[in-house]
This record gives structure tokens, C-alpha cells and sequence, in this order.
């Protein structure tokens, strides 16, 4: 089913066809709206819904203490609502957020950061999301420059073509949040827009002579780096990739004008 399937009805219909359960309470999944990351589970009750729709921000039920809590009403840390819906049988809600720190008590940006080591069945899974983040690191500049080394197969174990890209935007949004010592986004993000910039034209220069100089082993490293600077450009824009793929997407169905 593609997205033309979608249905959007008002908030009131929506709050009417989920089904509460025996407590009045649906599962919330909360995740980046951006980078798709899943950030935690919580529960919403009819009320927290109406709550949440009305101020943009999440609100939820907790079980524990018995009462409603806002997220970030003391930390700072508030999820701006960007989408939200229920599940084909109505019983659990998913709520795209942007975020402005991280979702988990903990200090993470998510609160799914428990793995479970699944040996050698998993290990023989070529190329997993978390691979593809490391590799995209190295490959498209998340380390300093003196420390990048080419590597020819970064986004071959990926589940896509462009999985790399989804991956890597997360790491990013990641940065921007975290912002650990050393890492070369951190310093990007500390020295502000204008510093991001003008890699992104140091870059797209590069691209353009290795291009004139036909030499595609450089251009492809160039290239890479461009392409990973304009996805800081956009994270520190608060610009969400999926809103260029939808750009385009739009583009490519419009009728072009030769086509009459």
C-alpha cells in the first residue's frame, strides 16, 4: 500500500476510532520523525491525546505515579509533534516527533539502547543498520579529515540502495543532540551555520575539478563528503531529508512539458 492510501481524519474522529483498552489506555511509539529512530514506548490515555494534539507536544499517562506528564516539562527536552496515527487495528498509536533532547531519563536519545547478542545467526546477517552507521562514518567524513580512509563496500550489506543515507542522518541528528568530544560533527555543529557552509562549498568545489579532471576515484570521495556535509546542512536547519525525497518524488510525477 503506498502513501496515496493514506486517510486523515479530524482529530476528534481520530481519538474515536482508537481502541482504548480496559485502563483507557493505547500504547504511544514515539520516534524520530527525521531520523526514524524509535525513541521509547510510552501510554496515552483519551485525554493526554486531546492534550497532545492541542499543544503540539507530547503528553502521556503514566501507570506508575497515576497522573499526566508532559515530555520535557522539567528537563527542556519537549517532543514537537509531526505526525501521529493509528495502527490498522487501532490499538497503538505512532507519534513522529522532533525532538529537542533526548527522549530517554538516561541522558540517551533513545530509550532502546539494551541489545541482546544474538550470536552467530545474526552475525552471518551481512551488513546491519549499526555496520552501515559505522562505515558511513568513515566514508562520508564523521571523522576528522586526516583520519577518513576510502572504503568500497560502505553501504553494501545495507537492506536498500539509499539505507546508507537513512542511517547516516541518524548519526548526525545523534550529534547534534549529544554532541560527543572529538567528533568532527560535533565541531561542525559548535562552529555554526557558517562554518557549515562553507565546507558544503568547499565540497561541491572539489566535486566540480575532480569531475573536470575525470578522475572518478576522487570524485566518488568528494562527492561522499559533499553529500555528508548538505545532510549537516540540513539537520542543523531542522530541514528532515524525507522532505527532499518528497521534493523530488514530486517533481519526477508532475508531467514534463515534452511529454505533450
Amino acid at each position: 500500500m503506498n502513501r496515496d492510501s493514506d486517510v486523515t481524519v479530524s482529530p476528534e474522529e481520530f481519538a474515536a476510532n482508537v481502541k482504548w483498552d480496559a485502563q483507557g489506555l493505547a500504547p504511544a511509539i514515539v520516534q524520530d520523525a527525521q531520523s526514524k529512530e524509535v525513541l521509547t514506548l510510552a501510554y496515552m490515555n483519551e485525554e493526554s491525546l486531546r492534550r497532545s494534539i492541542e499543544s503540539g507536544e507530547t503528553w502521556f499517562w503514566s501507570r506508575s505515579r497515576q497522573e499526566f506528564w508532559h515530555k520535557g516539562a522539567t528537563s527542556g527536552n519537549v517532543q514537537r509533534i509531526v505526525t501521529l496515527s493509528y495502527d490498522c487495528d487501532g490499538d497503538a498509536l505512532l507519534v513522529g516527533v522532533a525532538p529537542a533532547g533526548p527522549a530517554c531519563h538516561t541522558g540517551r536519545v533513545s530509550c532502546f539502547f539494551n541489545k541482546a547478542a544474538l550470536g552467530d545467526a545474526a552475525a552471518s546477517v551481512e551488513g546491519s543498520p549499526a555496520d552501515a552507521g559505522a562505515e558511513s562514518e568513515r566514508v562520508l567524513g564523521v571523522e576528522p579529515e586526516s583520519a577518513r580512509t576510502p572504503a568500497a563496500s560502505s553501504a553494501a550489506g545495507a537492506n536498500g540502495r539509499f539505507d546508507v543515507l537513512g542511517e547516516l542522518e541518524r548519526v548526525i541528528a545523534e550529534r547534534y543532540i549529544e554532541r560527543p568530544e572529538g567528533a568532527y560533527t560535533t565541531y561542525l555543529f559548535a562552529k555554526g551555520i557558517d562554518k557549515i557552509l562553507k565546507k558544503v562549498g568547499e565540497e561541491a568545489a572539489e566535486s566540480i575539478i575532480a569531475a573536470k579532471n575525470g578522475d572518478n576515484d576522487e570524485l566518488r570521495l568528494e562527492v561522499s563528503d559533499l553529500i555528508y556535509h548538505l545532510l549537516v546542512l540540513l539537520e542543523e536547519r531542522k530541514l528532515p531529508l524525507d522532505d527532499i525525497m518528497r521534493e523530488l518524488a514530486g517533481r519526477h510525477e508532475r508531467p514534463r512539458r515534452d511529454q505533450y
